[in-house]
């Protein structure tokens, strides 16, 4: 049996509307995409195979918000709700907001293909184009530490597109899930743990300690975001380097006005 056949038969056995969704599932498993309660938006979602993996793994108290340029048919499912638009219009980003009120979401996912044309340079451009259109809403709506997944077909343009959205994340993968066809050149950008952060790498600030955390380094908020300063004593006010970022805090270390190391330390 081909692996085509054999996504194609487990898809009809076991009720999915596309084999594309054990695609969802292993990427799931590899990266860990999906909590229960997560709001997850899925764009181009017909007809549904991705909003059915969605809405199994977010259970009964989370959200899973389809959007698509066609009418998809309702799931059964109170969890989901299917939106039609068009991603190159502006109102459809404001109606996901909408849908969603006002709020940020976890994980937004792609799975848009450009219609095919046989010429594979420009299927491919056109494919960089959709992921592109998909991180906008992703850019929009991400909460700080979500994820991101777009299909792509992989060629020239990749590069780019990854170098153009990897400060916006912790990490990024590429994977080929085993339910690819064969003959398929796609691949799936997945973008973990999306940083919000006020700061970049290697940014110096003034900041001022205002606790110390519990392990002894200095903490320091830049709009509500934390930062922990090596060394640092509460109360100081110190100028820092920005050494690692995450989603929701960094690390620094005291430089002096030049923006060279400075020993904190205490003399004793």
């Amino acid at each position: 049996m081909s692996r085509k056949d054999e996504y194609y038969n487990r898809a009809k056995q076991e009720d999915y509307r596309a084999r594309s969704a054990y695609k969802l599932k292993q990427l799931d498993a590899d990266s860990g995409l999906f909590g229960p309660g997560n709001t997850v938006v899925d764009l181009g979602s017909a007809p549904g195979g991705w909003l059915q993996v969605a809405a199994e793994e977010v259970g009964k108290t989370g959200t899973v918000i389809g959007v698509d340029r066609q009418r998809i048919k309702p799931i059964q499912n109170e969890t989901v709700e299917c939106l039609r638009g068009d991603l190159t219009e502006p109102q459809t980003i404001e109606q996901i907001e909408a849908t969603v009120g006002g709020s940020t979401v976890d994980v937004v996912l792609s799975d848009m293909a450009p219609n095919m044309t046989g010429e594979y340079n420009v299927d491919h451009a056109r494919s960089i184009y959709l992921a592109r259109q998909a991180f906008t809403v992703a850019d929009a709506l991400l909460c700080a530490g979500g994820d991101f997944v777009a299909k792509v077909f992989d060629g020239r343009d990749l590069d780019a597109f990854l170098s153009d959205i990897e400060d916006e994340f912790q990490y990024l993968r590429q994977m080929r899930p085993s339910a690819s066809r064969d003959s398929s050149s796609e691949l799936y950008i997945i973008g973990k743990h999306r940083i919000t952060a006020p700061v970049s790498e290697d940014d110096i600030v003034d900041v001022v300690i205002t606790d110390i955390g519990s392990q002894g380094d200095g903490v320091a908020k830049i709009d509500d975001y934390t930062v922990f300063v090596e060394g640092a004593t509460q109360g100081d006010s110190i100028r820092v380097r920005i050494t690692d970022v995450k989603p929701d805090f960094a690390f620094a270390t005291a430089v002096d006005s030049d923006g060279e190391a400075k020993d904190t330390r205490s003399s004793g």
